[in-house]
């Protein structure tokens, strides 16, 4: 008997033993995060920002040059059947430069700091002062002989006008320089009139199949109209911007994924492949906040916006990657982590806590979405990780394999807009941050709303 109940002693005590050790081993153990698991501080992402502006700026010198010799033109009395602006991003008329020269108007309205904004100025001066030169000669010339400029002379798509003219608008509001105005209402009539659109109205391409509508072309026509109607008073292009949010919505959002299809076309109709790619997401949640950002709380179709952007932040929160990073498709962990939609998810939650759009609870989706962003700056300012222009496809083969490179120049706004938006949210007074412990493992960020809690105030 004594033996049996030695037996059951020692069968009941190591097994003890060896869990008080594990908890003991547990309780000490240091999180490995391979993205620093850090409370952000401003000054760092005003650095960050500086760090990209300064690469910017000096991407292109803004001139008008001889493309067979490199050489500045400075004789504009005969036309040089040679000319064209001087290469690099700084001087392209690009969807992807207007998202920058949007993020640099915003970040002055952030931080005060007038050295990003300057830079629209800048560059709409530049297009202004020279663009006659070119649309003199027009008929010499063919739109690809002087690259992204050929886009003023002859607008086809929404690629060649809408983010860049949104920019425009914006920058117009705050210098109000009359010169302007042409080439923004050029930008309206085509998006307006000419554009290739849908029975109903949608906004839509005519590739890669017929009747085709990208959840892309949502940020190349949303923004612009929105800043239409601040520009204008003018509630039709409110209304065709909640239009379009909401028609492309009806093609492209997949309610159980809460996610959108990056394309859909006539052809396959309701048995249409779906892919979520990353950056068409983005594209849709930045596109979305503009909007929602000037919209009167009241507008019609305001409220079912609302809740495409609430149900992507949920879906979104649930598939980031546990480096804080997105992955290029969406719901394809073994797709490559992705920086510009990554940006954008980041921008897009941030302002949706800071708006009131989005509940405070998502705060460290966000922090920790920067936190993976600001990796991808590089020491002389360029955003690498960026995906490559990427066509509405249909087969992973082609989303899996697209390359991703600094010379990609889609990452360079996001991720200015992401910035801004983070150092609002790290100043949000309404908010308190409670921040997670160095080196302990159970101890998380926690976004607390002040209003909620009765000795906050």
């Amino acid at each position: 008997m004594n033996t049996f109940k030695y037996i059951l002693i020692v069968l009941f005590i190591v097994p003890q033993i060896h869990l008080l050790n594990a908890q003991e081993n547990s309780s000490s153990r240091i999180p490995e995060y391979e993205i620093p698991y850090e409370f952000p501080e401003v000054d760092n992402i005003k650095e960050v920002l500086n760090r990209i502006r300064v690469y910017y700026e000096a991407s292109s010198p803004q001139t008008i040059v001889d493309g067979q010799t490199g050489k500045e033109i400075t004789n504009f009395k005969t036309f040089n059947l040679n000319a064209e602006p001087s290469k690099g991003f700084s001087s392209e008329f690009s969807y992807t430069h207007g998202v920058v020269l949007s993020a640099f108007d915003y970040i002055e309205d952030v931080t005060g700091d007038k050295a990003f904004f300057s830079n629209n100025i800048k560059f709409y001066d530049y297009v202004l002062k020279n663009l006659p030169y070119f649309q003199k000669n027009s008929k010499k010339i063919t739109k690809e002989k002087i690259g992204s400029w050929g886009r003023i002379l002859n607008f086809h798509a929404l690629d060649d006008c809408g983010s860049i003219s949104a920019a425009m608008i914006k920058t117009y509001l705050k210098n109000k320089n009359e010169n302007y105005l042409k080439l923004i209402n050029q930008a309206a009539d085509h998006i307006s009139n000419n554009q290739f659109r849908l029975e109903n109205g949608t906004l839509a391409r005519n590739r890669p199949q017929y009747e085709s509508v990208w959840a892309d072309d949502m940020y190349m026509s949303v923004p612009f109209l929105a800043n239409m109607g601040v520009l204008t008073g003018d509630n039709k292009y409110f209304d065709d911007a909640v239009k379009q949010v909401l028609q492309m919505g009806d093609k492209l959002y997949i309610k159980d994924k809460e996610l959108f299809d990056h394309g859909w076309n006539v052809t396959s109709g309701d048995y249409d492949p779906h892919f979520y790619w990353g950056r068409a997401n983005g594209w849709v949640l930045m596109s979305m906040a503009e909007l929602l950002s000037v919209l009167p709380d009241d507008y019609k179709g305001r409220d079912e916006i609302l809740h495409l952007y609430r149900s992507m932040v949920r879906s979104l929160a649930n598939l980031q990657d546990g480096t804080g990073f997105w992955h290029n498709l969406l719901d394809k962990s073994d797709t490559y982590t992705e920086t510009s939609c990554t940006a954008m998810f980041t921008f897009a939650i941030a302002k949706g806590i800071n708006e009131g759009w989005v509940s405070h609870v998502y705060g460290p989706v966000a922090l920790t979405g920067w936190n993976a962003t600001k990796t991808r700056v590089l020491e002389n300012g360029a955003v690498d990780g960026t995906c490559e222009g990427t066509t509405f496809a249909h087969d992973n083969t082609y989303y899996y394999n697209r390359g991703k490179s600094i010379y990609a120049t889609h990452g360079y706004g996001p991720v200015l807009y992401a910035g801004a938006e983070m150092i609002k949210l790290l100043q949000n007074d309404t908010l308190e941050i409670q921040k997670a412990k160095d080196n302990s493992v159970n101890s998380t960020y926690h976004f607390i709303l002040k209003s909620e809690w009765p000795n906050k105030h």
